[in-house]
């Protein structure tokens, strides 16, 4: 991706995707996004972005086309059912910031390497916030030459961009492992608060002190303020650690990789979107453990 203009096709301008795709805006590139929703596409507009017609438009004279879907299911229907991939240059790169499990990103990459296009595996970790400060941490796989050229885009996206290896799969890899720590850690936290609840510990004091000690994580930070919050606001929603974990755990049976504690993870996870709870914030988890132990 040298010389002007530089033009990227987006694909998935939800939570994330659409102040991603505004960063990509706020870094001179010229963005022609899709998305379902109107509302979206709107948006994208008022940021000054191209709203395209269709996923197949937005990939149309790109020089990248970045997928920021759901699931890897979405992203093989936009490229090979939409023409999004026919349509996109040959000299083009598809670029995969999804989370998706890893032999998935690499069934997709053979197919899009087969075309004779480009290919990035390059999930995103940070979350709302991170795409909203362009504050990303980007874990890309993919051949030295694919990922320089997209590595100007990546910068207008985050502050932390690693090259994990050269084969696709390899980034999702990475972002697996990622999430089974992110969502271990917040039930884990949820724990311990459950504790606390039914012992009739003061929670606020109870985080101070964790905050402080030997215990303290990003996530406990993070998460913590919230677990006391009735309805907080929603930065990653309940059933976003149902598919991740579950992506893990995916992982983990490829593998042949026992993990005991994601499975007690998504177990909770799982519980809390079966009572109601999917779209509730992450850290809501912590309702499975109340309803458990009755308090």
């Amino acid at each position: 991706m040298t010389g002007a203009p530089r033009t990227v096709g987006f694909v998935g301008l939800g939570a994330m995707g659409l102040p991603m795709a505004q960063a990509l805006l706020a870094g001179g590139f010229t963005v022609h996004g899709w998305d379902l929703r109107a509302d979206s596409r709107e948006a994208l507009a008022a940021s000054g972005g191209l709203p395209a017609e269709s996923a197949a438009a937005a990939a149309t004279g790109a020089d990248a086309l970045v997928l920021m879907v759901v699931n890897a299911a979405q992203a093989e229907t936009v490229l090979f059912d939409e023409g999004a991939l026919a349509a996109l240059p040959p000299q083009g790169i598809v670029v995969l910031m999804a989370t998706c499990p890893p032999a998935a990103v690499v069934a997709i990459a053979e197919r899009v390497q087969a075309s004779g296009r480009g290919f990035v595996d390059a999930p995103v970790s940070g979350g709302v916030a991170g795409a909203r400060a362009a504050k990303l941490t980007i874990m890309a796989a993919g051949s030295d030459d694919s990922v320089a050229a997209v590595r100007p885009l990546f910068a207008a996206l985050g502050d932390r961009i690693f090259h994990v290896g050269p084969t696709p799969g390899q980034g999702a890899t990475v972002k697996t492992a990622n999430q089974l720590l992110c969502g271990v850690h917040i039930a884990v936290a949820a724990e311990a608060f459950a504790l606390a609840e039914k012992i009739g510990v003061d929670r606020g004091l109870l985080l101070e002190v964790m905050s402080g000690s030997s215990a303290a994580s990003w996530m406990l930070r993070d998460r913590g303020p919230r677990m006391l919050q009735e309805a907080p606001e929603v930065t990653s929603a309940i059933d976003i650690f149902v598919k991740d974990l579950g992506i893990v755990l995916q992982a983990g049976r490829d593998a042949r990789a026992a993990l005991p504690l994601t499975a007690a993870a998504h177990q909770l996870f799982l519980a809390s979107s079966g009572r109601g709870d999917g779209t509730a914030d992450d850290s809501q988890v912590i309702r499975s453990y109340r309803v458990l132990n009755g308090t």
